[in-house]
């Protein structure tokens, strides 16, 4: 491939497309590992012919344009790099991609989508223009961004991308009067739903929930490095000592009221505890998604029960359902998805596009988003 191949401008061209193509699918690969960095991939191109490819794998090593510039070796002289991100020109845990690029001889770079970090945002793009490289962006831009949707929420809005995720009978039921719930949804789709929780960095719980189900909140059926944050709302301090999910530590509880004794032991199970009021003697959960965004949490995923699915879609920060629906009915007295406060107009219904509808097994994994 020529430098100057698509770079003055107009549409890029088919093959270039591909080899976008197949830096996204090695960023894939970072899908679990790399947080609170986001998931890149990189394809060296010399004549038409891929010389060199990486991926980010953990957050302090080396970035991907790096990874993908050892493959390469000397065949990345005058060599076009597609990057899934635009390439970064501070140094941070590691030295710029910039001047790794520009040592290596690279002609040109086309990268999918420009970085928001601020430390970023366009200067290594211009960076590399600087030093006389042939430079485009803009390349499956809108699925690079879906790739890290979590770390440009963080980064654009402040807090994470919060996926909330529900299994549920065909009737909207989540669990019986009783309370009884285990199994809604089949085997498969119980697994699936583990996919979603390692790529999380966080998991989110109500007291609700973790005094009914007492979850460990673990990945278990996909094999991970990382284990998520494990993040408990508990504006009374109500969780038993002996609660699986103290195991381990790796556990933030958040309340709202301040009990001394109570935390010291809870800390001494190796919980953090971490004070958010609302001044209503509940936990402000839009500060909550706030506090986590300054922690590097990309990706939170809410397994919590009706009353905090409630509250979270009252509070505006849920960014996606997650649905598991299982073909039987529960009825209408058993508990329902959302507790939402009460509607006097249709007009006040939250509506959510579809994104995406699957079979799971026996069951339906529905994904949908707020109407903008």
């Amino acid at each position: 491939m020529k430098p100057s191949e698509g770079f003055a401008g107009g549409s890029f061209t088919a093959v270039q497309r591909q080899f976008m193509a197949r830096a996204l699918e090695l960023a894939m690969r970072g899908l679990y590992t790399t947080t609170p960095n986001p998931r890149v991939g990189c394809v060296l191109v010399q004549g038409g012919q891929i010389v060199g490819e990486g991926w980010h794998e953990h957050a302090g090593e080396p970035h991907a344009e790096v990874l993908a510039l050892r493959v390469a070796g000397g065949r990345a002289r005058g060599s076009t790099a597609f990057v899934t991100l635009e390439p970064c020109a501070h140094h941070g845990r590691t030295p710029p991609c910039t001047q790794a690029l520009v040592a290596a001889g690279v002609s040109a770079v086309v990268a999918a989508v420009s970085d928001p970090d601020p430390r970023v945002a366009g200067a290594g793009l211009s960076a590399l223009a600087g030093a006389g490289l042939a430079v485009r962006c803009g390349l499956l831009d809108q699925e690079a961004r879906e790739l890290n949707l979590g770390f440009f929420s963080r980064l654009e809005r402040g807090r994470p991308w919060l996926r909330m995720k529900v299994a549920a009978s065909l009737d909207g039921r989540t669990a019986l009067e009783s309370g009884e719930s285990r199994w809604i949804t089949g085997p498969e789709a119980r697994r699936d739903g583990h996919h979603f929780r390692a790529r999380s960095c966080a998991v989110l719980i109500g007291i609700g929930t973790l005094l009914k189900d007492d979850p460990r909140l673990t990945v278990r059926d996909v094999p991970t490095p990382r284990q998520p944050l494990r993040v408990v709302v508990d504006r009374h301090l109500q969780i038993p000592l002996e609660a699986q999910i103290l195991a381990g530590g790796n556990v933030l509880v958040v309340t709202a009221l301040g009990q001394p004794d109570r935390e010291a032991q809870l800390r001494a199970r190796g919980a953090e505890i971490l004070h958010l009021p609302d001044g209503k003697r509940r936990v402000d959960l839009g500060a909550l998604m706030e506090e986590l965004g300054r922690r590097g949490v990309n990706e939170v995923l809410a397994e919590s029960g009706n009353r905090l699915n409630g509250a979270l879609m009252d509070a505006g920060v849920v960014d996606e359902l997650l649905v598991y629906l299982a073909p039987h009915l529960l009825g209408d007295t058993a508990r329902g998805m959302f507790g939402l406060q009460p509607l006097q107009h249709l007009a006040q219904r939250p509506e959510f596009v579809f994104t995406e509808i699957t079979r799971v097994g026996d069951d339906l994994r529905i994904l949908a988003r707020p109407k903008r």
